[in-house]
């Protein structure tokens, strides 16, 4: 007598869990992103598709800076579409994200400056300096805008240490204090014969 089991395995998503983040696209960090990207891209193309630069150097900066942050920030734009810094935990986004916004919102300063000065009056040597400078201020409104997330004060946010003997609470705000409750029970738990 043989015997037939059927199994049937149901899996659900709710919209918050699905592979992509298109409700970001919309929002203000999300629209700065995709911002900076355009005036990158076209800052980059001006200056990349201009034939006889006053200034080599200037410019060969100038396509460099813009280049390596238009890519930085396109990869920034896509973990934040694909949710993918939910699976790397081990990495401070907020903070990651503050210091290269700051990094990249001097140096283009810098290279739009130079690209300025060095642009010898062809029109698309001006416009992609411009767009430069389009670019280092949606950068630093959004470095003004992610500040207090990054670096602002965490009022309000304090951990309740464990009763002695429990788990170790973990906070909704970070690892930090999951990591201090976890020495603290250890400490806390030693006998003073260990010492």
């Amino acid at each position: 007598m043989s015997h037939t089991v059927i199994t049937t395995t149901t899996t659900t998503r709710t919209s918050g869990e699905s592979g992509l983040n298109l409700g970001y696209t919309r929002t203000i960090p999300g629209l700065l992103k995709i911002g900076q990207l355009i005036s990158l891209l076209i800052a980059f193309l001006c200056v990349f598709c201009t034939r006889g630069w006053p200034s080599w150097a200037a410019f060969q900066y100038f396509e460099v800076v813009t280049l390596w942050f238009l890519v930085a920030f396109l990869i920034f734009f896509l973990m934040h579409l694909c949710r993918l810094q939910r699976r790397m935990p081990c990495i401070n986004w907020p903070l990651t994200e503050f210091f290269h916004y700051s990094v990249g919102c001097i140096l283009i300063l810098i290279a739009s400056i130079i690209a300025s000065a060095k642009s010898g009056g062809a029109s698309a040597l001006v416009a992609g300096s411009v767009f430069g400078f389009i670019a280092t201020f949606l950068m630093a409104v959004n470095l003004w805008t992610s500040y207090s997330v990054a670096c602002g004060p965490q009022s309000g946010r304090s951990c309740p240490s464990p009763a002695s003997g429990s788990e170790p609470v973990t906070c909704s705000h970070g690892r930090g204090c999951r990591l201090f409750n976890v020495l603290q029970n250890k400490t806390s738990m030693a006998s003073p014969a260990f010492y």
